[in-house]
């Protein structure tokens, strides 16, 4: 055997010995014996480093800094999960699914673990990248930190598909918590708080050394891609699994919502028994195909449930009420409270929401209250002790004034929560815009955070987002905390800003009711800012999705001459107002009218991109058929239900080919 023969088998025994020990929890060979294969292999390969290889074993234990996280976009979006808290809502979901897909819908149930969410790149079976959750749209690069925890292969083996993606939850394990805060206990440091921020925080540690000493794990969940070589969710759970992925064995595939909840009540009793934290169940459709009939909304895919178990529960002091102000102007009350531990976090604050819920609960200050995490996320009151209520106790009269600029609150009919109207000259309303406008969603400008755009309005150098496009770094140096080189990379970052796509600077606007879904279609039916400016709101209504209040809205705030003043300068410094010629290039209005019911497998192109198709010529896709179906696309293995609906109504069913027929031009 040849010097390039025996470090690569030396690599393969100490790859199948990791998998073994932490994938399959079965180590094979003493921690010992591993550790002198493991030296021998070193040697040898620095002894020879022409024959390097960047996923052996050796490298492990990381090494490599990183400064700063790419931020990069992700092929496939991360989507969140819809909560339910009852068999009810299971209930309710299971038949809005029965409506939209044909067949028998069976479910898999996986257990809903509590750590740091990632994805996973594989090219011909290597890792190539590890990018965070983000904001669904796009995340961190952390490939380095990520390369160095053991149950992430760096090599597969099998029948895996030349390139795909793979969803997974980052934890850290109770015990290996436990031993993190002995240690720094020993030391005379702060304990970690919980195991889920300490594992988010550890994908962003600059030193990839110290994530290698961390004792996380990486436990694997939904494949993604195209043309997977899985019909089901189970299946795809099986596979990775023999890919080498560390994959829980908790799941289970149920026929029913009665052996859903059969697979909940267990768990919620024996979860405690697992050495990680979780905090749910997540119930999916487990036919892939199903899946896809039943696509997304803006926010999460239709075909996924999260069953949350029973929020933890305690009681505190609430001291003080006190009144937050956002950009829009709505006032929030939030609760004060004696800090008190609760699902592994101190939580000093929880949100009241509105006046009616305050006199709904009857809350006043000095009321012992009892406070949950909503989705064990959003601390929030649920009630009143009212045993411990001090007799000297008077209800709460909500806030007549904005805490922040002193003028009238209102309060519209019908809207839960009151507004400060001083739109123009209240601070918070003035920085929230401005925050708006730079986050990531928006503009995403670089350089440039909240704090410092608080800074940049309180030192009176911006008062709203067209400012920022006259900043210089002369202006900005002297400011607290401001170098000359941030300075130049705020600058920088509001010039590259300019760049930006318009739905995204619309988004960016802060026009009330117009999130991130609402300004995609408003881009794409008004093409620019000056067509959606002289909108009627009775034309407004006619767009797809936009209903009275976004109408009334969007209308409310192009009428104001200080944001038409503000649009003017946007158009002067150069900011995207109107869609891309390029953009414009690939879309028509062929289709216009039209509304299509996509259904089956295809052959030419991905059902995704057939709806993209359809979106870019003008179409309309729905998940249902109806009166108001102008064409089903039909695949292979259409749903027989769905092709009997077609023909009840006489829909028109056109193959994928008649479709790109249809577009070609």
């Amino acid at each position: 055997m040849n010097i390039e023969e025996q470090i690569n088998q030396l690599r393969q025994e100490l790859r199948d010995h990791n998998y073994n020990y932490y994938v399959l929890d079965n180590p094979t060979i003493s921690d010992f014996d591993f550790d002198i294969k493991l030296k021998e292999l070193q040697a040898l390969e620095g002894a020879y480093p022409e024959y390097h290889d960047a996923d052996s074993p050796t490298l492990r234990v990381g090494g490599e800094v990183t400064k700063n996280f790419q931020t990069v976009p992700h092929a496939f979006r991360m989507y969140s999960l819809d909560n339910s808290y009852s068999k009810e809502d299971l209930e309710d979901w299971e038949k809005r699914i029965e409506k939209q897909v044909d067949g028998v819908v069976a479910f898999t149930c996986e257990l809903k673990y509590d750590g740091a969410s990632i994805s996973l790149t594989y090219e011909n079976g290597s890792l190539v990248r590890a990018v965070t959750r983000g904001d669904g749209f796009q995340g961190d690069d952390v490939t380095a930190n990520i390369k160095t925890i053991k149950s992430v292969p760096l090599k597969l083996k099998g029948d895996y598909p030349a390139f795909f993606e793979i969803r997974g939850e980052i934890v850290l394990p109770f015990e290996g918590f436990k031993k993190m805060n002995e240690e720094r206990l020993a030391l005379g440091e702060e304990p970690y708080r919980n195991p889920r921020n300490t594992a988010s925080g550890s994908l962003k540690l600059q030193d990839s050394s110290e994530v290698s000493k961390r004792p996380l794990e990486c436990l694997l969940y939904s494949l993604v891609g195209e043309k997977l070589p899985v019909h089901t969710q189970f299946e795809g759970l099986e596979k990775a699994s023999r890919w080498g992925f560390k994959v829980p064995k908790a799941a289970k595939i149920a026929r029913s919502l009665d052996e859903v909840m059969e697979f909940v009540s267990y768990w919620d009793i024996h979860r405690h028994e697992l050495p990680y934290e979780t905090d749910g169940v997540v119930v999916k459709v487990n036919n892939l195909q199903q899946q896809e009939e039943l696509g997304y909304t803006a926010k999460a895919p239709r075909w996924a449930m999260a069953y949350k178990f029973k929020a933890e529960q305690v009681s505190t002091k609430l001291n003080e009420i006190t009144y937050q102000v956002g950009r829009t102007g709505a006032i929030t009350p939030v609760a004060n409270l004696v800090p008190v531990e609760l699902a592994g976090t101190t939580v000093k604050r929880a949100s009241l929401h509105n006046a009616d819920q305050i006199a709904k609960l009857d809350i006043r200050e000095q009321d012992t209250v009892y406070v949950e995490k909503g989705g064990e996320i959003i601390p929030k009151i649920i009630g009143v002790d009212f045993t411990q209520r001090p007799s000297q106790s008077v209800p709460t009269e909500y806030v007549k004034t904005c805490p922040e600029c002193d003028t009238v609150l209102v309060r519209q009919e019908g809207d839960a929560k009151h507004y400060c109207p001083n739109y123009e000259g209240c601070p918070p309303q003035i920085i929230g815009r401005i925050q708006h406008y730079i986050s990531r969603k928006a503009l995403d400008i670089e350089g440039l955070g909240g704090e410092t755009v608080a800074l940049l309005v309180m030192n009176g150098l911006i008062t709203n987002y067209a400012d920022l496009y006259t900043l210089t770094t002369e202006q900005i140096t002297p400011l607290e905390r401001m170098a000359e080189k941030s300075a130049d990379n705020l600058v920088a970052g509001v010039a590259a800003s300019k760049a930006i796509p318009f739905e995204r600077v619309l988004f960016g606007l802060g026009i009330r009711y117009v999130g991130e879904t609402v300004a995609k279609k408003l881009a794409k039916h008004y093409k620019n800012i000056d067509a959606l400016a002289n909108a009627s709101e009775v034309e407004l209504i006619s767009v797809d999705e936009i209903g009275d209040r976004i109408a009334n809205s969007v209308v409310s705030f192009f009428s104001s001459e200080e944001n038409a003043t503000t649009l003017e300068r946007l158009k002067l410094y150069g900011v995207q107002l109107e869609v891309s010629a390029e953009k414009l290039e690939n879309q028509t209005d062929i289709l216009a009218g039209k509304t299509f019911v996509v259904s089956g497998v295809f052959e030419r192109v991905s059902r995704n991109e057939l709806k993209k198709l359809i979106e870019d010529n003008g179409g309309k896709v729905s998940s249902s058929i109806s009166a108001k179906t102008a064409y089903v696309v039909a695949g292979s293995n259409m749903g027989p239900s769905k092709l009997a609906k077609a023909e009840k109504l006489e829909v028109s069913i056109i193959s994928e080919d008649d479709f790109l027929q249809m577009i070609a031009h």
